[in-house]
């Protein structure tokens, strides 16, 4: 059967998203329920995606339009390009997932020099027939012929000036006339060809030009921002024309049936008179609010009002709303769920389950997690935002907003804002030792990097705003400037960072810091009675812990050691232990840091309260501890007693090719079991301590990272459990503990039933299984990434989003193999994307216990992992009635086939027998029926409280 790929608005619904479209099924909703809507038909999104196969739009899908066509006119009683009544259409795109402002729209389609005399004549509105016309010429060359809107807007402006006006709506009949002549005139000066004059032809070449703007750059951008693959295509709706220019007592307008920004309940939008839906948009004119409608047209206002009601009762959610109002009658064009801040979206969640109109479940679920994130950082004042000079856009690494002077040192950071000064710290990367500057910092701005790179996780564990990979900086690091956009910046120049969306802007602007209100609290805790999975955090400090506690967490999934010892105090002896000849020495000199590291992990056992803590044993290579300033390494080889020359031969031994891939996680530990030693009585001392007054016992979890053997692991495993008996033997006391490994290396998923046999858990540090399973360097993919974005190699960094067909794949295996040898391993996740919605859907769908994201993403995971669990519950409750219903047709069919046999049984008895017989049978049959009605019953009763289950 041939693919339907064209469906008037009378044959869709809102079920037929994903083939209509939003825009496509919302119309045939309100059209099924009785809204005036102009009629139409929508070309599917399946026919977008045919498109981009072929190269064109292929004879079946042509034919399909013309039948479209042809019945539209019918529907209308108009046609296209008829002199006595001429069909004139909207052509507009309409994706399944909401994408304002992102594709084209082109409306008045079907006018050209004759038509326009006709409908001119035939309305006696000669001004809104040539206003019309020139709109049209103005709209079709920009979008589908690409020639910019300056060049009419050029026109235009020189026209009213002429004329002595200043608005549109004051040039004269004869004034469009000329204008529409101008406009055709620069068209054909542009393209080279007259302006199209068939309908047919003008039609085919804006369906043409919507499917191309799924495509262009700001589709893009906004689609791998918002994870909308290119694969969903755009659908393309043709639908007659409301005129919302025919008159004074016509008009255009969007309105929201509650407010946007605050979730109030209350109509808001704006409109305006004798205006088509671009002027709106545009800002050409200035609108009225919506109420003034009531003053104007008062009749229209009351319906207006009526039919916001209907829809979102209908619809069961805020509505985003456009109409026209041609000659006071009221069209609707468009409804759709309306975008909103979080603030607003967490009030009408909550305000619709108080009014009856959705349940809890429906609450959680109609929220994005990812704008939660506004809740939690402060934002740019959007008035202030409008008036700031962009200066370039890289990667939104850590949301939120920061403003301030320009720092190049992380000493310089910490100096200036140590004096009261705001500062933004600006790298060409950061790296571990820079801590203390970011911690100082309002937000940081990278050069080089991803969104996994050290900026970029320090930067959100810290809840600090940062920019990465911003490779348009030309750097000068030791003049302390950089240029961007033409511009020379100097150390104190200020510059602001928003790091939600990745945009600079030149000098500062405003901010406004997060409010979380109380429907905050009720959707997390609705969210928190439907969710399956743990969420952990990701937290190294117990300033962290707390935050992260106070915001939901469930324990620390991942304590990153390395960071504790780039602290002033415990620096200098950690760089002595590198240095060190011999056993004797690095001992020594670990000795020095045990006290601090116990005293850090009691901070963090008493912030997380009894739920559990997995400490992460040393990870990165050494050379990213020892210094690189002269003064320095004088100062180093004093406290050793040693040669300067000789620390510089054993830095210089540090170095690796490749430090990602080199002597770094248990390695190490293999190499110097001193330092897997002391950091396991670091843990084991801590717990032992706080267990002696908490309530909540501790049972720590020691992480051995970037296990790929499992001998490798045994081994390390063994020096670990060894030094905690010890330890626990010489306190006297009990003490549960587990260990573990993380799954960061594809061999150690590929062997985990090896791996399993010497683990309590795995824990997926996914941002090295990505970096490795894919051989990208993480701090580096963000050069090439882009061209692999702009050829649709990859649509999704990813670094950011879970790769879940190789990745994951991996994932699967390490689940399946770790569990067939050690039943009792719990799994996580710990890489940056435990803070991802659709990685947290995916890592539910596979089984694991928990996320662990860092502290301001906790909330985001909560509300993902709750909606997860439910969409996988719906999923298996629809899996379970489809079984239903099989079942029941089978016994249908088979109760059929009985009856059937019954009949012709008794048929053969009664002519055997005689009429006594006959009656006997007609009584047997009878029977039969009625048993079979009651098995019938029985599997719809079945069914009924299967349903209610």
């Amino acid at each position: 059967m041939a693919t339907k790929y064209v469906y008037l608005f009378s044959e869709g619904n809102a079920t037929m998203r994903e083939l209509l479209g939003g825009k496509g099924a919302n119309l045939a909703e309100m059209t099924n329920i009785g809204l005036p809507v102009p009629q139409g038909f929508t070309i599917s999104t399946e026919a977008c995606t045919q498109y981009y196969e072929d190269g064109k739009i292929n004879d079946d899908i042509m034919a399909q339009i013309e039948e479209g066509i042809v019945k539209m006119e019918e529907i209308t009683g108009k046609k296209f390009g008829d002199l006595e009544n001429p069909l004139l259409v909207s052509v507009r795109s309409g994706a399944r997932a909401s994408m304002p402002g992102m594709m084209d729209t082109i409306l008045n389609l079907g006018l050209n020099e004759k038509v326009v005399e006709v409908i001119a004549e035939k309305t006696g509105n000669e001004r809104w027939a040539r206003d019309c016309y020139r709109r049209f010429i103005q709209m079709y060359s920009d979008v589908v012929m690409e020639v910019g809107k300056k060049y009419f807007e050029k026109l235009i402006d020189e026209m009213k000036e002429k004329r002595g006006v200043t608005q549109d709506v004051d040039l004269t009949a004869a004034d469009l006339k000329e204008l529409a002549d101008q406009f055709k005139a620069e068209y054909k000066a542009k393209i080279g060809t007259d302006f199209p004059e068939d309908p047919k032809e003008q039609l085919y070449g804006a369906i043409k030009a919507v499917f191309r703007s799924w495509d262009n750059p700001r589709a893009n951008v906004y689609r791998r921002d918002n994870d909308i693959p290119f694969s969903w295509g755009t659908a393309v709706n043709v639908q007659e024309m409301a005129f919302g220019n025919w008159s004074d007592e016509s008009g255009t307008g969007v309105a929201f049936t509650r407010d946007p920004a605050t979730g109030e309940k209350k109509l808001m939008g704006e409109f305006l008179i004798n205006a088509q839906g671009e002027d709106v948009v545009a800002g050409v004119r200035t609108p009225q609010p919506i109420s003034e409608l009531e003053k104007v047209m008062p009749e229209v206002f009351e319906q207006f009002q009526e039919v916001c009601k209907i829809l979102e009762n209908h619809y069961h959610d805020m509505q985003d709303m456009e109409f026209t109002i041609q000659d006071r009658k009221l069209y609707m064009l468009q409804t759709r769920n309306g975008k909103r801040t979080a603030q607003a979206a967490l009030k009408v969640a909550c305000d619709l389950v108080d009014e009856g109109m959705i349940t809890p479940k429906d609450a959680v679920l109609m929220i994005d997690p990812r704008n939660l994130d506004t809740l939690l950082h402060p934002t740019f004042d959007p008035k202030a935002l409008k008036e700031a000079p962009v200066l370039a856009k890289a990667l939104g690494a850590s949301p939120g907003a920061a403003a301030g002077k320009i720092v190049f040192t992380a000493e310089d950071a910490k100096e200036w804002a140590s004096r009261g000064e705001k500062v933004v710290l600006v790298r060409l990367e950061t790296s571990p030792e820079d801590i203390e500057g970011m911690k100082s910092a309002q937000g940081i701005l990278t050069v080089r990097g991803g969104m996994t790179s050290h900026a970029a996780v320090v930067a959100r564990g810290m809840g600090t705003c940062c920019v990465s990979g911003c490779g348009e900086i030309a750097m000068d690091e030791e003049n302390k400037k950089f240029t961007l956009a033409g511009k020379e910046f100097h150390e104190g120049d200020c510059i602001s960072l928003d790091g939600s969306t990745g945009t600079i802007y030149d000098g500062i602007v405003a901010t406004q810091d997060a409010t979380i209100g109380g429907e905050f609290g009720r959707i997390m805790a609705w969210a928190d009675e439907y969710r399956t999975m743990k969420v952990r955090t990701n937290a190294d400090t117990p300033k962290d812990a707390a935050k992260a506690m106070e915001l939901g967490a469930q324990g620390i999934g991942l304590c990153r050691t390395e960071h504790m010892f780039f602290e002033a105090d415990r620096i200098a002896a950690f760089r002595e232990m590198i240095c060190s000849d011999t056993v004797e020495e690095r001992e020594a000199a670990l000795e020095k840091i045990l006290p601090m590291q116990q005293a850090d992990f009691e901070g963090l056992f008493k912030a997380c309260d009894g739920y559990a803590v997995t400490i992460r044993f040393l990870d990165p290579p050494l050379h990213e501890f020892v210094p690189t300033d002269e003064a320095d390494i004088k100062a180093l080889a004093d406290a050793q007693g040693k040669p300067v020359e000789r620390i510089k031969e054993i830095i210089d031994s540090l170095h690796e090719f490749n430090p990602m891939m080199g002597h770094r996680g248990l390695r190490l530990a293999v190499t110097y079991p001193e330092i897997a030693k002391m950091q396991t009585r670091a843990v084991i001392r801590a717990a032992i301590n706080v267990n002696k007054e908490a309530t909540n016992k501790v049972v720590p979890e020691i992480m051995i990272p970037l296990a790929g053997d499992s001998m490798e692991l045994k081994y390390v495993k063994d020096i670990v459990v060894k030094t905690v008996e010890e330890e626990i033997a010489a306190a006297g006391v009990k003490l549960d503990y587990e260990v573990g490994t993380m799954i960061e290396i594809p061999r150690a998923a590929l062997t985990a039933d090896e791996i399993a046999k010497n683990a309590d858990f795995f824990c997926f540090g996914t941002n090295d299984l990505t970096q490795m399973t894919y051989g990208f360097s993480r701090d580096d993919a963000g050069k090439f990434l882009d061209a692999y974005y702009e050829t649709k190699i990859f649509e999704q960094d990813p670094f950011a989003k879970l790769d879940q067909i190789g990745v994951g794949k991996l994932m699967k295996m390490a689940i399946q193999l770790g569990k067939s040898t050690n039943p009792k391993l719990h799994l996580g996740i710990c890489g940056e994307h435990g803070g991802d919605p659709s990685s947290i859907e995916f890592c539910n769908e596979i089984g694991l216990d928990y996320v662990s994201c860092s502290p301001y993403r906790v909330p985001i995971a909560r509300l993902a992992a709750a909606q997860a669990a439910i969409k996988q519950e719906a999923t298996k409750v629809k899996s379970a009635e489809e079984k239903v219903e099989e079942a029941a047709k089978v016994a249908e069919e088979k109760i059929s086939e009985a009856k059937d046999a019954i009949r012709t049984a008794t048929k053969d008895i009664s002519e055997k027998l005689g009429i006594f017989s006959k009656n006997l049978a007609i009584e047997a049959v009878k029977f039969t029926d009625a048993a079979i009605a009651g098995v019938k019953t029985g599997i719809e009763e079945a069914s009924k409280q299967y349903d209610k289950k």
